[in-house]
């Protein structure tokens, strides 16, 4: 590969900011460095859009790859956008409502939250916190951006939302609700099998290393020029799809034995030392 020109694609949560949603500075001056040095990159993430807050914009970013791969933006052009149908999302609340499972829907727009989603979701969020090996009480959680930005009271039925996740009481929610919507991508997250704490529910078809694609198409660029870093399972695709695929040394398993390389964690400044170890950026004080 050349030194100039790579497009670079960073995982958000485990990748560019901890499990606290803490952005380490390293971070901060590798993307900028990077870019200076005529790189592109772009952030490519579960997040929705309405969950990318100003710090992360303000790094100054070429653009996102949201929603798990169903929204492509490059500097403020939607380049694709693939939405849950209006008929899809009457379905899934109607479904989750019957079931007694809470949930938020996942938008551009905002994060829309059940009848009881903030109050009923602070233990599995707790949880989740503990199994990336931070301890936190139920006040911070319930004072942290996630839930004070989730909005209540809203419409439910919707036509702009890219992904839906619900609470799980047992696996077996997860098993039957994919039962219930073969139409649709299935997934659990904060957790492997039966550990998983949420399902989700997004449009069928859709991965990172998809969306991926359609960027390199828009560019005219080459996926032989392109970098991914991740460290979730999820994340594996788009380190398939790219030239050379970076885990996080916080990252699981799955994705570190796959991975081309194996970084430090992200509290060890792990994004810094990938740029520098594949020459995107020199060494700074």
């Amino acid at each position: 590969m050349n030194q100039k020109g790579k497009v670079i694609f960073v995982d958000v949560d485990g990748t560019l900011v901890d499990y606290n949603n803490d952005l380490p500075e390293s971070a901060v001056k590798a993307i900028r460095a990077a870019r200076a040095n005529g790189h592109r990159v772009y952030m490519c993430t579960g997040r929705s859009k309405a969950e990318v807050y100003p710090e992360l914009w303000e790094i100054g970013l070429d653009g996102m790859l949201g929603g798990n791969g169903s929204y492509v933006e490059d500097h403020g052009h939607v380049v694709m956008h693939q939405l849950i149908t209006l008929e899809q999302c009457r379905r899934i609340v109607d479904w989750l409502h019957s079931r007694k499972l809470e949930f938020y829907l996942e938008s551009n727009n905002g994060l829309f939250a059940s009848e009881h989603f903030k109050e009923t979701c602070v233990p599995t969020l707790k949880e989740y916190s503990r199994r990336k090996g931070v301890e936190e009480t139920d006040e911070e959680i319930s004072s942290g951006t996630f839930l004070t930005s989730m909005i209540s009271g809203a419409e439910l039925y919707r036509d702009d939302l890219n992904k839906v996740s619900y609470l799980l009481n047992s696996y077996q929610d997860f098993l039957d609700t994919r039962e219930q919507f073969p139409d649709m991508a299935n997934g659990t997250w904060g957790g492997v099998g039966e550990t998983a704490l949420f399902g989700d529910l997004g449009v069928k078809g859709i991965t990172k290393a998809n969306a991926i694609e359609r960027l390199l198409k828009y560019l005219g660029a080459d996926a032989e020029d392109t970098i991914a870093v991740g460290d979730a399972k999820i994340d594996i695709p788009m380190l398939e799809y790219c030239r050379i695929g970076i885990a996080m040394g916080n990252g699981g398993p799955e994705i570190r034995e796959m991975a081309d390389y194996v970084t430090d964690s992200v509290e060890n400044d792990g994004l810094y030392h990938a740029f520098v170890k594949f020459g995107l950026m020199e060494p700074q004080s």
